[in-house]
């Protein structure tokens, strides 16, 4: 029997394979590099571990359900630890905010900055949880196919104001500018404007309160070797350093996929975790629906990129949260700088992991494992030379976490290295080197993105961040559930 192949081992990627290999379905899993996980790629040197990417876990059960669905427990596979504080975020005034899921002491440090805003956090709760019982449970993996799917959403949306944007919508429960700040920098996590994307992404502050923080013991990259096991124990099959030339289609059908180092696997469905434009315009750009497809997508906006730095310390910060989100002077100018603006700010925001203090065998003992990252234009915004500005940047970003954060850790320094925005287009094929893929805008959201089955090639899907309904973990594992149930239509036939 043909294999049904899945073209990357990211997070979306690995849950739609899990979904088929559990079904009864042969699949074949392609991954361009020498190891799983796309974005959680893991980079280890000097007996540092450094997860590349995501190292927030929000939603355990959309996890666990990939295992208890394959007949496995996940505590055979991977452990999740708690994280607390879910986050500590930090400004230059030197006012602290530990964002915490116990109601009491996360009103406690409200009331530390506006004890009117006690009152307003409690109503923009009510509405955060409206906006995720709709926005999450009910349609995050529902796929629209069509405009009609569309239209049955739409009052739903409509009565949650879904026009409005994030920041507008915390501004009209929340009065001080910093809680402002803390309530809606968390669009920015999913590739998202925070004055611009669609209030219903209020809904990540409602989702982390519902089923907390979590971090895999080992790092992200533990969770991603779990699902690949789960994944091959269900008698999968993963080819590494399988990087695609090409998707061979006749008609309206795919037929084959052909790898560059010449190899041909006939298969009965494709499904692509890879970048969206990748994926229409460079692997399927001989087809004519493709091509076209891919000029459209090119006309999208493509959420920001990021400039990421990985670093060993031979020095723990036990000062430090596991995750440190640093605001810098400037907040609505520089996001603006960032989505709009052709050019590098003068000054950041950044986002700061600290995994050792949840686990510390990530580093040799006594020693810390970091990276930092600071949302950067994508390339299509700003077409910076990355060679030039990433050792600037990196060299701005040790400095500024030295003076305010981390003293000494210039002097600490074993090991480091960047990830730019060139990176991502290169290593990752991420269109204008993009870190979110398209942009989580209201226009550009379930219906009106790249949908889970693509409309002219028939057994063509998409999973991951490109398509509904979007970025982060639970979504592209959401993702992959959607694309997951039109699969297992189809194939089924």
């Amino acid at each position: 029997m043909k294999h049904t192949t899945v073209i990357g081992a990211g997070f979306g990627g690995l849950a739609l394979a899990i979904r088929l290999q559990a079904a009864g379905i042969p699949t074949r899993l392609l991954e361009q590099r020498d190891k799983p996980g796309g974005r959680a790629y893991v980079y280890q040197d000097q007996g540092f571990t450094f997860d590349a990417g995501p190292t927030v876990i929000t939603d355990p059960t959309a996890i666990e359900e990939l295992f208890t669905l394959a007949g496995k427990s996940m505590r055979d596979y991977v452990e999740l630890l708690t994280v607390t504080p879910f986050y500590r975020l930090c400004w230059e005034s030197g006012q602290v905010f530990n964002y915490d899921n116990d109601q009491a002491r996360l009103e406690a440090e409200i009331r530390k900055f506006n004890p009117r805003d006690v009152a307003g956090y409690q109503r923009f709760l009510d509405y955060s949880r409206a906006v995720f019982a709709e926005g999450y449970l009910k349609l995050g993996t529902v796929p629209f196919l069509s405009f009609r799917d569309m239209l049955r959403a739409a009052p739903q949306l409509a009565r949650l104001q879904a026009w409005r944007s994030v920041y507008s919508k915390v501004a009209s429960f929340i009065e001080d500018e910093k809680l402002r700040q803390a309530f809606s920098f968390h669009s920015l996590l999913v590739g998202g404007n925070p004055f611009a994307t669609s209030s219903i992404y209020t809904l990540i502050h409602a989702l982390e309160r519902e089923w907390g923080v979590w971090f895999p013991r080992g790092g992200t990259g533990a969770l991603v070797q779990g699902m690949l096991k789960l994944f091959q124990d269900l008698g999968g099959t993963l080819e590494l350093n399988a990087r695609v030339s090409h998707i061979e289609a006749q008609g309206e059908a795919i037929s084959a996929v052909h790898l560059q180092d010449g190899r041909v696997f006939e298969t009965r469905a494709v499904a692509s975790n890879a970048d969206v434009v990748h994926t229409y315009g460079d692997l399927l750009g001989q087809h004519p629906a493709a091509a076209a497809q891919a000029s459209k997508l090119k006309g999208k906006r493509m959420s920001n990129s990021l400039f990421v730095l990985y670093f060993g310390l031979n020095h723990h910060h036990d000062q430090l949260a596991h995750h440190t989100v640093c605001f810098g002077p400037r907040y609505r100018e520089l996001i603006d700088e960032i989505f709009n603006h052709d050019g590098l700010a003068e000054d950041f925001s950044l986002y700061l992991h600290a995994p050792c203090v949840t686990d510390p065998s990530l580093a040799p003992p006594g020693c810390g494992s970091y990276y930092v990252l600071a949302p950067v234009p994508h390339l299509g915004t700003a077409d910076l030379d990355w060679s030039v500005e990433g050792p600037r940047l990196r060299d701005r970003i040790f400095a500024y976490l030295e003076q305010h954060y981390m003293p000494g850790l210039r002097s600490q320094l074993m090991t480091h290295r960047m990830f730019t925005p060139f990176d991502f287009r290169d290593e990752l094929n991420a269109y204008q080197g993009s870190a979110f893929s398209v942009e989580p805008i209201l226009r550009q959201s379930a219906w009106f993105r790249p949908h889970n089955r693509d409309s002219h090639i028939r057994n063509l899907y998409l999973v991951g961040a490109g398509t509904h309904p979007g970025a982060g973990i639970p979504g592209v594992i959401g993702s992959a559930k959607a694309t997951a149930r039109l699969m297992l239509e189809d194939l089924h036939e």
